[in-house]
């Protein structure tokens, strides 16, 4: 019982429907570069069009959908099209995010709210439209884009850190809530990968990882039937470590972070 998968395992991606949000730079682009490669239907969706074009490369598997994810409406109009052309979906990839290197003592409204907005309420916006039809269905996934920032308060994530700890806590209740329902529920807690959001970071970033290997572990999790899928493991297992002692030591280690 222990040994088995806790969702479905996939042992192709040949004509599979994903919509990829979120999916027109870092590790969104280059997970939909590897399912296009594979064969999957990819629908790709962000706000920037060109990017988007970029990415599907003239593809006859890639349905570029540019959209808003903050607008809920925006949402609902993406989701009807592609079910009114592929009849269905079988995963959806919340990758969509926005990161602002923020202390405590220098935010500021439009920021917090836009981080916000961009990393949690959206998903709660895309919940909304696409969950009825995939539990009257019985089947398909999603899959959340997190971080290893919401495992701890790191520095310079005073925003983007409890909105990937938010997405911890909903990735954890979906699969109480959904997995007995026949879905799918993948939680992806990714360390320092090299794209634009890490780009200006001016701390260090142990063992940083390209998006294309990033993407390798998303899909490679998937295809296993993780739940969690955490990496690069020499850094990710640190941090759970840090993550269970009691919080006098925890404190201590969290403020020798926030020296560097």
């Amino acid at each position: 019982m222990f040994l088995k998968a806790l969702n479905p395992r996939w042992s192709h991606w040949q004509g599979k429907r994903v919509w990829l949000v979120g999916a027109s730079s870092g590790i969104g682009a280059a997970v939909a570069r590897d399912l296009l490669q594979q064969g999957a239907r990819v629908a790709l969706s962000a706000r920037r069009q060109d990017a988007l074009l970029a990415v599907a490369a003239n593809s006859a598997l890639a349905s570029v959908l540019p959209m808003d994810v903050t607008d809920p409406a925006a949402w609902r109009v993406v989701h009807d099209r592609l079910i009114q052309e592929w009849g269905g979906l079988d995963l959806i990839v919340f990758c969509a995010a926005q990161y602002e290197q923020i202390r405590p003592w220098e935010l500021q409204s439009d920021k917090v709210r836009g981080t916000i907005e961009t990393n949690l309420s959206s998903v709660y916006y895309g919940l909304e439209v696409i969950l009825p039809g995939l539990i009257a269905r019985g089947n398909g996934s999603i899959a959340l884009i997190a971080s290893v920032a919401g495992y701890l308060g790191l520095p310079n994530a005073t925003v983007y850190g409890p909105t990937k700890a938010a997405l911890i806590n909903l990735a954890e209740l979906l699969y109480a809530e959904l997995h007995p329902k026949g879905l799918g529920v993948y939680l992806v807690n990714p360390g320092f990968v090299k794209t634009k959001l890490t780009a200006n970071n001016k701390f260090p970033m142990p063992a940083m990882i390209s998006a294309n290997e990033a993407a390798r572990q998303i899909i490679d999790g998937i295809e296993k039937g993780q739940f969690e899928i955490h990496f690069p493991k020499r850094f990710t297992r640190l941090l759970k470590v840090i993550e269970l002692l009691p919080y006098r030591l925890r404190l201590t280690a969290l403020g020798q972070m926030m020296k560097q």
